[in-house]
This record gives structure tokens, sequence and C-alpha cells, in this order.
């Protein structure tokens, strides 16, 4: 579904990505690992259109998208919540869901449906359905902003360090329905620091270091590789 060959991108004289290579297939839940600072939310940036490759091209279902605006692979289907979640504070939990379906609901068709499946997923939404985002507390603006992204009817899920700032339980809850969200059969592809919940719900991995792929393969076999249990399981 998703393959990035030999991306380069810079942030002024820094380049950020330097020949990064990957894939992700219909289907299947792809973990990018690595520290703060190797380029993850760079590249899954560089997916969605908001940071220009210098070289390299991303394919998304055969074809080049590398030329394509974020709105267009947003229609594409290609929807990402945000490291930070990225909340709209004024707006109810509720309004900030309705607005990820602006690209398809100009065919007039129900949102309720869809609503019922995030509320379904993510029940303390929808207790709190009315309040305004900038009263959630810091799980369920994140569970917010994994809905919002669903909202969009993605058929791949780019999720940027869902677990970033939570105490370990609300983690592992977030990670739950990210595991449920998997198991729908739903393409996702997860940068994480949290290397122990990112392996736990990936069928592959990719091990980013300073802007580069220096590791990739099954999620099973990179929790037991030595220099991953070394740098990133603490063991």
């Amino acid at each position: 579904m998703l393959a990035c060959n030999n991306l380069v991108v810079a942030h002024d004289d820094i380049v950020a990505l330097q020949g990064v290579t990957l894939s992700v297939h219909a289907g299947e839940t792809v973990a990018l690992i690595g520290a703060n600072g190797a380029g993850k939310t760079t590249l899954l940036h560089t997916i969605s259109g908001l940071n220009p490759a210098m070289s390299g091209d991303i394919l998304y279902d055969g074809a080049s998208i590398s030329k394509l605006s974020t709105d267009r692979r947003v229609a594409l289907g290609i929807a990402q919540a945000p490291e930070g979640r990225r909340i709209f504070p004024g707006l109810t939990v509720e309004e900030n869901l309705s607005l990820a379906t602006v690209n398809w609901r100009r065919w007039r068709e129900s949102i309720a449906g869809d609503l019922d499946r995030v509320f379904d997923l993510f029940p303390r939404l929808k207790e709190r359905r009315r309040q305004l985002g900038w009263s959630l507390s810091g799980g369920e603006q994140q569970m917010l902003a994994i809905g919002r992204a669903l909202m969009a009817r993605p058929r791949l899920l780019l999720l940027d360090e869902p677990s970033l700032g939570l105490a370990p339980r609300l983690a592992e809850e977030v990670y739950e329905r990210v595991k449920l969200i998997s198991e729908s059969g739903l393409t996702i592809l997860v940068v994480e620091q949290n290397t122990v919940l990112a392996l736990a719900v990936a069928d592959r991995a990719y091990v980013l270091e300073t802007g580069r792929i220096v590791l990739e393969g099954p999620a099973s076999e990179l929790k037991q590789n030595a220099r991953v249990r070394e740098a990133y399981l603490g063991r």
C-alpha cells in the first residue's frame, strides 16, 4: 500500500532523512521506532505532504503521491493522528470528530455511523462528546486525536507517538485500542519511542537512527535483537 523509496528530507541545512526506504503492506501494522530526533515525525510529515522531499519518491497503491497536496492525500485515504494531539480546544469532542469528515461529506452522507464506531472504540469520548477539547485529560485527547483520524475514513492510518506524555497505564489503554484498530484490518504505520508498546502491536518494524534505517524485520524478531534490547528495551 505504501512504499517510501530512498527519501531524503532536510530542514534548512540539516538533513533529517538520509535515503529512507520502507514499505507497508495492506492490512498490516508497521512500527517505526527510534530515539527522539531520529527523524520519525519528519517521515510521517513527508508521507502526509507537510514536508517536501529533496529526492526519492512515495508510492501509494503503486502510484507516486510525492507531488500531491496534503488534502489530496487525505482524500486518497491517508490520515494522521499527530504528535501532541493537536486538538482544537474551543470545539467539543463531537465537533473535533466531525471536522475530519469534510473530504467525504460533500456526498451528504450521514456521519452517525462513523461517530458510533469511534464511540464504541473509545467510550470515554462518548461520555464527553459535549465537552470542550481543552477539558479532556492527556489520554482522552490522544483518544480523540486517533478517533478524529478514523473519522476521515482512512485506508492508511499514521500514528505519531501515541504514548507521548501519557502515564504508563493510559499509554497501555491507548495501545489496547490501537490493537483493536489493527485487528479490524486497517493498515497502520506507527512511530514510537516506547518500543515495548509499539512492537507489541506491530507485524513488522523498522529502526531509525539519525535519519537512516539501520534495522528491519518481523516485530517478534526485533524484540529479541540484542541491539534493540540494549538500546530501546532497557535490557
